[in-house]
């Protein structure tokens, strides 16, 4: 028997691939279930805009040609709807691709990498597949400990730091303020990735301007995702903005034409919609306040958050929480996954869903409570 894990690369020995579970149907299945509300992975519950349906529906015609000028128009309509030269413009596969991507341009064997402890899984693991060596930082309360953070750089002399902005799985959001703070704080040998994948759900006056830093020549790589607010997750769109050099550096390591003709035709047709991510903004904030007003009084706290989701401070075990509620046909995503046990993160999605989702949560905790 051929030993494959002896032949691949060092650095993957040891890690974990990405598992995301039973499938949906299987869980149906599995509990006699009909239906099933998926508030566990962040997707969009509310809908992709039309125009972009319809948009990659009349894509499709043009499948049998490679998305050469799809790229360029892709790019330049980013371009103009940011604000930002179209060379700065990077589509990828998801925003996941372009994590990657980065990972595959940066990192080499050695390479000294810091990542917040509480955040998005995916940066270490790229980090340490490509042969990284990772410090992790732990968080002050829920929040990213910058300090904490701008001193490991310095203490490993870091080539690149993660950061997600609005955080994943807490929704907490970095202040201009305490964001201009760290960046000055870094030598001009550390790149950081700032991932700003739930960042249109962000009240536009809190939020810190990296386009700027762009622009500026800061040592700054900013990732963006359609699958949030515009819904597109299935299509797989994600892009970066970056120095015109970053673009250079990532197209070596990314695979030509990575991005069909059908997703570069929706988020075309998504950017040309100039009120459409104000008004699910407005729309996913009013459905989080209804969570928490279903909550209140519950003894469940609900943590303020600027994104598409919410954490929740259980106070019991989340694992058993989650168990009954998948039963009951609710899924969320438990704290003990991404090392908050007894919290547990619920996706936003339209009132009436909310509402029960408040209800059904209430109601399984108060029952562990008193058992």
């Amino acid at each position: 028997m051929t030993d494959w894990d002896a032949l691949a690369r060092q650095s993957l020995r040891g890690l974990i691939r990405y598992d995301p579970g039973p499938t949906r149907d299987e869980l149906k299945q599995r509990h006699g279930l009909s239906e099933l509300e998926p508030l566990n992975w962040n997707e969009d519950q509310f809908g992709p805009p039309q125009a972009a349906l319809d948009a990659a529906a009349a894509e499709l015609l043009n499948a049998a040609r490679y998305p050469e000028r799809a790229f360029a128009d892709f790019r330049d309509a980013v371009a103009e709807w940011r604000g930002v030269p179209p060379g700065s413009v990077i589509p990828a596969h998801g925003a996941q691709a372009v994590i990657s991507a980065v990972a595959a341009a940066f990192i080499e064997p050695g390479t000294p990498v810091v990542i917040p402890r509480l955040t998005y899984g995916l940066y270490a693991q790229v980090s340490a597949a490509a042969g990284g060596v990772v410090t992790l930082v732990d968080p002050d309360g829920l929040a990213i400990d910058l300090e904490a953070v701008a001193a490991a750089v310095r203490s490993v002399g870091a080539r690149l730091v993660w950061l997600c902005d609005p955080n994943n799985p807490t929704g907490v959001l970095i202040s201009p303020e305490r964001w201009a703070w760290f960046l000055d704080e870094l030598s001009g040998g550390c790149v950081v990735i700032a991932d700003e994948a739930y960042m249109d759900f962000a009240d536009p006056d809190l939020r810190s301007d990296r386009q700027r830093d762009v622009a500026e020549g800061r040592p700054v790589i900013v990732i963006r995702s359609f699958s949030k607010i515009f819904g597109l997750a299935g299509l797989r769109l994600g892009y970066a903005i970056a120095d015109p050099a970053v673009a250079r550096l990532l197209d070596l390591v990314q695979e030509p034409f990575n991005v069909n003709r059908v997703a570069l035709a929706a988020g075309r047709a998504a950017v040309a919609l100039p009120q459409f991510v104000d008004w699910r903004r407005g729309e996913v904030a009013a459905a989080r306040d209804a969570l928490t007003a279903s909550l209140a009084g519950s003894g469940i706290v609900v943590h303020p958050s600027q994104s598409n989701f919410v954490l929740v401070e259980l106070g019991v075990d989340d694992v058993q929480v989650c168990h009954e509620l998948t039963r009951r046909g609710l899924l969320i995503r438990g704290g003990s996954e991404f090392g908050l046990p007894g919290f547990a993160r619920v996706t936003v999605a339209p009132e009436p869903v909310m509402q029960r989702a408040g209800r059904l949560l209430a109601e399984t905790v108060a029952r562990f409570r008193a058992s």
